[in-house]
């Protein structure tokens, strides 16, 4: 059977990633997102650990203590004037990395996109991740002159696309304390992407979670999921919020794909989304300009 050229393109990264994830990880620009003390954490800062578990080829960073955003930015010719902050998923848990992270990153400087991988904070410091995202949303905010950027999106996965979510719905709380000049810029994103987003329907009878204020505010979200994924409602019920209130929504449903697949080849929800959230992105960016 014949492979198609993105699909032996992501063939190539994930081999890629697998080959070389040290050297890989040291080579790229790191910002810690916090100089000083990190708002919440209790533990001093240090890098985050690598688990043992690889298994699915992915790698999982977990113990993560000092949040910091890994830059990918585009070949010059290619680049556009959008960043986008790429969230891992993991349950909160672990980030994994490459699958959800540093993989989509290639994948959105091949498009033109300036790119930035967010190390936040787990295990199982939900509060504290919400933290991370909106202090590298005002970091890249701040700095954006520096990458010529004027739009800021996010794109999460999982466990990272209901961070994704968290943020396009909390940009008005005043969630830690301001420390500096970048805590004084909005953190709100200009778009984000949701893809096979979790956590979304904890609210009574399987309804839109809570903390998730949905607003005529809340910026254009993509959202795509499958059927038969465990945590499919959480895409449903956050679309049929952004509905409710006239927010622009994009929202793809197939019937199989499953959970946490990224975008490797072999799932049809994997081979399907990139395709689909890049016309999305396309169409969003150029009816802004």
């Amino acid at each position: 059977m014949a492979i198609n050229p993105m699909t032996k393109l992501r063939l190539t990264f994930i081999l890629l990633f697998s080959l070389t994830f040290s050297g890989f990880a040291q080579t790229r620009d790191t910002i810690s997102l916090w100089p000083g003390k990190v708002p919440g954490e209790s533990l001093p800062k240090a890098n985050p650990v690598q688990t043992d578990n690889t298994s699915g080829n992915v790698t999982r960073l977990t113990d993560v203590t000092n949040p910091a955003l890994i830059v990918f930015e585009p070949k010059a010719a290619a680049k556009n004037n959008t960043a986008i902050i790429v969230c891992p998923g993991g349950g909160y848990n672990i980030l994994a990395i490459d699958k959800e992270g540093y993989e989509v990153a290639e994948w959105l400087n091949s498009l033109g996109y300036t790119a930035f991988v967010l190390q936040y904070r787990v295990p199982q410091k939900q509060q504290e991740a919400l933290y991370d995202l909106q202090r590298a949303i005002r970091i890249v905010r701040t700095k954006a002159s520096t990458w010529g950027i004027e739009k800021i999106g996010v794109i999460g996965f999982s466990a990272g696309g209901s961070l994704g979510a968290r943020a396009a719905t909390r940009f008005t709380e005043d969630t830690y304390t301001k420390s500096d000049q970048i805590d004084l810029a909005s953190s709100r994103p200009d778009f984000g992407l949701l893809i096979y987003p979790a956590y979304l329907d904890k609210g009574e009878n399987r309804t839109l979670t809570p903390e998730l204020a949905v607003s005529e505010d809340t910026p254009p979200l993509f959202i795509f999921g499958t059927a038969d994924d465990t945590y499919g409602n959480s895409g449903l019920v956050m679309a049929g919020a952004l509905r409710d209130h006239k927010v622009p929504v994009e929202l793809h449903l197939l019937p199989k794909g499953g959970h946490g697949y990224g975008m490797r080849p072999g799932n049809i929800a994997a081979e399907t989304w990139p395709g689909l959230a890049e016309k999305w992105l396309d169409r969003l960016i150029h009816s802004t300009e």
